[in-house]
C-alpha cells in the first residue's frame, strides 16, 4: 500500500511541476482606450483580459510602450507589472 500511495504522491508532484502556473510576457501597447496589448504577431490582448498594478497605472501607459506583464493560470488574465523606460 506504501508504493501505491508514493506513486501516487509522485504522479501528483509531476502534473504539478509540468504546469506552466505563471509566465513572464512581454508586450507592445497598441491602443490605450480601450487598452490592447500585442504580445507577438497573431496575439492581441484586449482590456478585458489585463489589469494593472498601482505602479503602472500611476505612470501610464501610451501608445508603443513596452510592457512586463506575468500571465495567470490558463492565460485567460495578465498582470501588467512594469513597462520599459527610456534612459
Amino acid at each position: 500500500m506504501t508504493d501505491i500511495l508514493k506513486l501516487i504522491k509522485k504522479i501528483a508532484i509531476d502534473a504539478v511541476n509540468s504546469q506552466k502556473l505563471t509566465d513572464i510576457v512581454y508586450g507592445t501597447v497598441i491602443s490605450t482606450s480601450p487598452l490592447k496589448v500585442q504580445i507577438d504577431q497573431k496575439l492581441i490582448l484586449e482590456e478585458v483580459h489585463l489589469k494593472l498594478t498601482q505602479a503602472v497605472k500611476d505612470s501610464g501607459l501610451i501608445q508603443g510602450d513596452k510592457v512586463t506583464m506575468i500571465r495567470a493560470h490558463g492565460g485567460q488574465q495578465y498582470l501588467i507589472i512594469d513597462k520599459e523606460v527610456d534612459e
